[in-house]
């Protein structure tokens, strides 16, 4: 099996800069966030129970290729908060719609509670700055939920903790429908996992129909994963290319491996 890689940067053909949304203007490849100050700012409101903020307030194209869509509704995760916070396209706000500092918000991705860590941030970042499309691996970018199922009566999300079993089988379906839940709360962050599916820069890219992401990234933790550990990966993601990435000292490098058919000797 033979290893390819690279430091935060892909081949010339696989990475090309786009400006049709409002985040990439902000950044150049490598480049160390800082805070911009925009007229027209975003709003989306902190949802503690789910780990997201529903946003309230659109701003701008970024939403093209930013969040997930549930019956209508636009929720984003917190690693997207804190890439738009950064470049100053967002405000997070809380129950008395005061709005969280930046700190506030590192904070939040410290305490890895809410299925992002430090390390899928800074690689997320880094994907963006690029002009990547990127999504949590799995997680639809839109799907309508039925009422009754993950959904209360005003059409708000509920926490999937103690949902109906049916003969002892949990109800997968219930599960799937509300994927707006962080479905990665009870991962462990740092083990091998796959974490976020990624499209290359798009300007016609669609929610609704974004068809197969280029490639699946998948982290690599705090250790190199053994070659069993990459075979049920390649299992999971099917005909899709998986790349792995890693983080050490906000150096982010990506790399992958190609089988290698060794000659038999006679």
């Amino acid at each position: 099996m033979d290893c390819q890689s690279c430091s935060g940067e892909f081949s010339d053909d696989e990475v090309y800069l786009v400006d049709q949304n409002d985040e990439e203007d902000s950044y150049t490849s490598g480049s160390i966030s800082k805070l911009q100050f925009r007229k027209d700012v975003s709003k989306a409101h902190w949802i503690d129970e789910m780990g997201m903020a529903e946003v309230v307030e659109k701003k701008g194209k970024m939403w093209t290729t930013t969040g997930i869509i549930r019956n209508g509704k636009t929720y984003c995760y917190v690693e997207e908060i804190l890439f738009l916070a950064e470049i100053g396209a967002l405000l997070l706000l809380v129950d008395d719609d005061t709005s969280l500092s930046l700190k506030d918000i590192y904070e939040k991705v410290g305490k890895e509670k809410n299925g992002c860590c430090w390390q899928s941030f800074e690689v997320y970042r880094h994907l963006k700055s690029l002009g990547y499309i990127v999504g949590r691996h799995g997680v639809p970018w839109t799907m309508k939920v039925s009422k009754g199922k993950g959904v209360n009566d005003t059409g708000d999300f509920v926490s999937l903790q103690g949902s109906p079993e049916r003969n002892g089988v949990v109800d997968i379906e219930l599960r799937e429908e509300s994927s707006v839940i962080d479905l990665f709360n009870n991962l462990q962050i740092h083990e091998v996992r796959l974490v976020f599916d990624v499209y290359l820069p798009n300007s016609k890219f669609k929610k609704s129909s974004p068809g197969d992401p280029s490639f699946v990234l998948c982290s690599t933790g705090v250790y190199p994963p053994s070659k069993a550990e990459i075979e049920v990966l390649e299992r999971q993601c099917g005909s899709i290319p998986m790349k792995f990435c890693h983080v050490e000292h906000g150096r982010v490098s990506f790399f992958f491996f190609n089988k290698v058919e060794l000659p038999v000797l006679p």
